[in-house]
């Protein structure tokens, strides 16, 4: 993969809520292609949360506590969430022909990236991107105060 200096990639592992854990595995796995590492709950019941991968990112997920909710339920969105690939174009083509709804076509960014967006069973927005050019924010209009 290329690295691109105005995209940098870290660790981090979000928490990300669904109003059932169950349907939101069958979706992430069936239609982004994550792939479930584990998961969690009452023995023979109730999966209360889980861990995936997709490439390179982790993500966990767990249904609805005391004080959390869905983009869905709130009706408003509340993060992005970005997913960096090898082959994104691919990955758009798996995600449209999963009915997904898109809400930023396929494109090539300014700052270096091919990305699209798209919003999840649960109102979640998501962001997969390909590094496609290595650029120094300043190149396409950014100030670098680090």
């Amino acid at each position: 993969m290329i690295r691109n200096r105005s995209v940098p990639v870290d660790s981090l592992l979000p928490h990300i809520v669904y109003r059932s854990v169950a349907d939101a595995l069958l979706w992430l796995t069936t239609v982004f292609g994550f792939v479930e590492h584990y998961r969690y709950g009452e023995a023979g019941g109730t999966i209360s949360g889980a861990q995936l991968c997709l490439g390179n990112a982790w993500i966990m997920i767990h249904g609805i506590r005391a004080g959390s909710s869905t983009p869905r339920e709130l009706g408003a969105r509340t993060q992005m969430l970005s997913i960096f690939l090898d082959d994104v174009a691919s990955h758009y083509d798996r995600t449209t022909s999963g009915g997904a709804k898109i809400v930023e076509e396929l494109h090539e960014t300014a700052y270096g990236e091919l990305q699209y967006g798209v919003e999840d069973l649960d109102g979640h927005r998501w962001i997969f991107s390909q590094h496609v050019r290595d650029l120094s924010p300043s190149e396409w209009g950014a100030t670098i105060k680090k």
